[in-house]
């Protein structure tokens, strides 16, 4: 054997991560995930009934169904995946499910339109379905970097649809979703996913390019005028989506996501400079001639000026979401106990303050440290991946799920304005937990083919020295 294949049987050995596929440990993990979701949904029943909800056995089975059954694709199509990804992702899940249970039972005695905890279980089942299609089908994640222009460009129509003035939908304010019969759906969801792929594929080809220095001032380089295009180009379809679509959130994770994947390609700080820059320049322009943008902002300022009597009410949902986990403080008032119902949305954009309210801010924080794991294990997969297009793409997505995270918990907290995104497989939402568990998909095949062992070349090598001495000899 050569010293080469010693070195990389020793550095393999010494990281730890390669050659063992950790699929019991992350069975475990599921099966405490899986307690954590069933948990909350009898407590849910408890605190609300009095008893276990009738549909505990029926419930649990087909939740189990789907959490083992994403474990066992996993285990025979992908068997060196990160083993921790997908009991995050099943225990936030199943926490969402009976937290949206617990508003559903609210909604039924106010006489209000409930039924979203069932829904989102449907949407679940698609996730999970095409999560083990996406891992079955897609058997080396290299192959989506000959799509790299067709995902951009199916991405940018993607996000002009709801622009359309017969398929374009405005809810909330914000003009993101289609409408085809009776069934809604929000492009920019997949839009995100598709232009992931289409940035790692660009910037795995350009980096170098992109990389080189220009100007310095201060002790910053700056990029190169000739290479400022594709960032123009993005900022131009983030300002598209702040004036057209009155979307704060999905502009700032757009482009935010192109800069942080800028960044982690060329390892140049002069990109962030310029493009928080350029973001900033959006910013004040849309907060000057965007009406929607400028309430967003003045509400954020000093939400209790448009809370209550004699005003517009437009502070109504962040006021009364402090106020919901105020009153929760660290431990929560308990499921049934408090009133998040008085939030509207609480299902959707505010399920953060209906957690924060009724199981504390210890839940809450326990929520972000999961979210935090997931961002931390994208993160490491695009360390450990064997190639650029691979570690672009992990940590492309491992910032989605980042930006996302932190423009809805920093709205709901008073953070930041309010931007209207979805928590990730929190909330309810069809579109969004579909994309997320596609997300998840891409981000486990990357990671397989990051912690699969080398091929033993010993054989090989001994074969061509052998050759090579009976050449020598002749």
């Amino acid at each position: 054997m050569s010293a080469t294949t010693n070195d990389r049987s020793g550095s393999a050995a010494a990281f730890g991560f390669v050659h063992r596929q950790r699929r019991g440990a992350e069975l475990f993990l599921l099966l405490l995930a899986l307690a954590v979701g069933l948990g909350a949904y009898a407590a849910v029943g408890i605190g609300m009934q009095g008893e276990i909800p009738a549909d505990m056995l029926g419930y649990g089975g087909w939740l189990v169904a789907l959490v083992l059954g994403s474990h066992v694709v996993v285990r025979l199509v992908a068997p060196y995946a990160d083993p921790v990804l997908l009991p995050l992702v099943a225990a936030l899940n199943g926490l969402g499910l009976a937290v949206i249970h617990r508003l559903d039972l609210s909604y039924e005695a106010a006489d209000r339109t409930a039924g979203f905890a069932a829904k989102q279980l449907t949407w679940m089942t698609l996730g999970v379905v095409l999560f083990c299609l996406t891992l079955v089908l897609l058997r080396d994640h290299r192959i989506l970097a000959r799509f790299t222009y067709t995902s951009a460009l199916a991405a940018v129509v993607l996000l002009l649809l709801p622009m359309l003035p017969v398929l374009g939908r405005e809810v909330n304010g914000a003009r993101i979703w289609i409408a085809v019969g009776p069934f809604s759906f929000q492009p920019g969801e997949v839009a995100k996913v598709l232009l992931v792929i289409a940035f790692a594929g660009y910037l795995v080809l350009h980096k170098d390019a992109l990389a080189l220095a220009g100007r310095r001032v201060l002790f910053l380089d700056l990029p190169r005028g000739r290479d400022f295009g594709p960032i123009l180009v993005m900022w131009g379809i983030s300002m598209m989506i702040l004036v057209g679509q009155r979307d704060l959130g999905s502009s700032l994770l757009f482009f935010g996501l192109f800069l942080a994947m800028l960044y982690l390609a060329t390892e140049r700080p002069g990109w962030l400079v310029v493009g928080g820059g350029m973001f900033l320049t959006g910013a004040v322009l849309a907060f000057l001639f965007v009406s929607h943008v400028k309430t967003r902002v003045d509400v954020w300022l000093d939400p209790f000026a448009y809370y209550g009597e004699g005003t517009n009410d437009t502070g109504f949902q962040p006021v009364e979401a402090q106020f919901g986990m105020a009153w929760g403080g660290l431990i929560g008032r308990g499921f049934g106990e408090g009133d998040p119902t008085r939030v509207p949305f609480a299902y959707s954009d505010f399920i953060m303050s209906s957690i924060g309210e009724e199981l504390g801010l210890t839940a809450m924080i326990a929520v972000l440290l999961i979210y935090g794991l997931i961002v931390e294990r994208a993160l490491r997969i695009a360390l450990i991946s064997r190639d650029g297009f691979g570690k672009l793409l992990a940590a492309g997505l491992g910032s989605v799920f980042a930006l996302q995270v932190f423009v809805v918990v920093g709205g709901v907290t008073g953070l930041i304005p309010l931007t209207g995104l979805t928590t990730p497989f929190l909330s309810y939402g069809g579109s969004s937990l579909v994309a997320n568990w596609v997300i998840v998909a891409l981000l486990l095949r990357v990671s397989d083919q990051a912690r699969r062992p080398l091929p033993d070349l010993s054989d090989d090598e001994n074969e061509d020295d052998d050759a090579t001495q009976v050449v020598r000899l002749r």
